[in-house]
C-alpha cells in the first residue's frame, strides 16, 4: 500500500513519519498519543518513500507488548474511494453543463415526492418560471403540471425502461396551458434518487392539425368522394385532439332519421336520400338538420367521421341489430 519496507521504518518515530501529516483532528491525535489514549478514525496523508502522498483513514489504539506501552497504528487506502469520488463529481459537472445547454425545457426533481432541484435556462424561456418561482417545490404544488403527473411517471419508470412521448399538459407562469411530449428517466445525483424530465412544447403542432381539419370539414361539405384513408386519418386526428365531451347517441333518432343518417354514412346527397326513401327533398333536408343537432354535428364530413370514430358502418350495422 505504502511502498515502504520494514527497514525504512523500523527505529523512527511517528513524528518523523508523521502519520497524521495534513490529519482533519491532527492536534486530537498528538494530544491521545501523548497520553496513549485511543486516537480516534480520522482522514490524513501517508508520505510515500518517493516522496508522494497517499490518502488513509488512521487510527490508533494503545496496547502493552512486554509489559512495554505501545500504541498500534492501522490505516486504511483512501485512494479508491477518493477516484470514486473525484469520478463521479465530473461526471455530475459534465450532467451539469450538458443539462444547462440542453435546447428542450428540462428539469430535475426528486423521485419520491417530485420536488423541483433544478430547471434549465430553455425551462424557464418556455415556462416563464425562474429558478426562485419553483425550486424547493413540488411540480404539483406550483401549478406547473395539470393532472397526477408524478404517479403516471413513476410507475412507468418501475418498469426500469424509462418514459418516452407522454402526453401532459404544463401550465406557463402566465397561467397559460401548453400541450407538451414528456420524457423522463431515473437519475443519481450526489448520491439521491432523482428524476431527470424533459418535455417537448407540441401546442402549436396540435393547433394545426386542427385548424386544418376544420379547414377541410369547412370546405368539403360533400363527403361523399372521400376515400376510405382519408376518412381514418380525419378521425384518428379528431380524436387526438378534440376535447372530450358528452357526444350524442344513435338512440335519440328516430326510425326515419335512422335511415336518413345511414344514408349520409354512406355519402350520399339529399337528392339521392329522397330518391331511394321516397321523401320530399325539403323533408330530407329537415331530417339531416335535426340528425346535426342531436349528435352535434355540423357537417356531412364530420358525420362520416363520427360513423368512423364511433366503428358504426351504416346499413350494415343495422342489419345486424335486426
Amino acid at each position: 500500500m505504502t511502498g515502504y519496507v520494514r527497514e525504512d521504518v523500523i527505529g523512527r518515530s511517528v513524528y518523523e513519519l508523521d502519520v497524521f501529516e495534513n490529519a482533519d483532528k491532527r492536534s486530537i491525535a498528538i494530544e491521545r498519543l501523548s497520553q496513549d489514549a485511543t486516537i480516534p478514525q480520522m482522514e490524513a496523508e501517508l508520505r510515500l518513500p518517493d516522496g508522494g502522498f497517499k490518502p488513509v483513514v488512521v487510527a490508533g489504539q494503545p496496547i502493552d507488548i512486554g509489559e512495554e506501552d505501545c500504541m498500534l497504528f492501522t490505516f486504511m487506502d483512501l485512494e479508491p474511494r477518493k477516484k470514486a469520488e473525484s469520478t463521479l463529481r465530473q461526471s455530475e459537472e459534465r450532467f451539469q453543463k450538458a443539462f444547462r445547454m440542453l435546447p428542450v425545457p428540462s428539469a430535475v426533481v426528486t423521485a419520491d415526492n417530485f420536488v423541483i432541484l433544478d430547471l434549465n435556462e430553455a425551462f424557464t424561456a418556455t415556462t416563464g418560471y425562474a429558478g426562485e418561482d419553483i425550486i424547493g417545490r413540488a411540480g404539483a404544488d406550483a401549478n406547473v403540471w395539470m393532472g397526477d403527473v408524478r404517479s403516471q411517471i413513476a410507475s412507468l419508470l418501475e418498469t426500469g425502461t424509462g418514459v418516452r412521448n407522454i402526453e401532459f399538459d404544463v401550465r406557463k407562469k402566465n397561467g397559460e396551458t401548453i400541450r407538451c411530449l414528456v420524457s423522463a428517466e431515473s437519475v443519481s445525483i450526489n448520491r439521491q434518487d432523482c428524476v431527470l424530465m424533459a418535455w417537448l412544447d407540441i401546442s402549436d403542432r396540435k393547433r394545426s392539425e386542427m385548424e386544418l381539419v376544420e379547414a377541410i370539414e369547412a370546405v368539403m361539405q360533400d363527403a361523399s368522394w372521400f376515400s376510405k384513408t382519408l376518412i381514418e386519418k380525419l378521425a384518428n386526428v379528431r380524436r387526438a385532439n378534440a376535447p372530450e365531451t358528452s357526444a350524442g347517441r344513435l338512440d335519440d333518432l328516430t326510425a326515419r332519421e335512422r335511415d336518413v343518417f345511414d344514408a349520409l354514412c354512406e355519402g350520399q346527397a339529399d337528392k339521392d336520400i329522397a330518391n331511394r326513401l321516397g321523401l320530399a327533398l325539403n323533408t330530407v333536408r329537415n331530417h339531416v338538420a335535426t340528425i346535426y343537432a342531436k349528435l352535434d354535428l355540423h357537417s356531412r364530413s364530420e358525420v362520416v367521421v363520427w360513423a368512423r370514430e364511433n366503428a358504426y358502418f351504416g346499413f350494415a350495422d343495422r342489419k345486424k341489430e335486426r
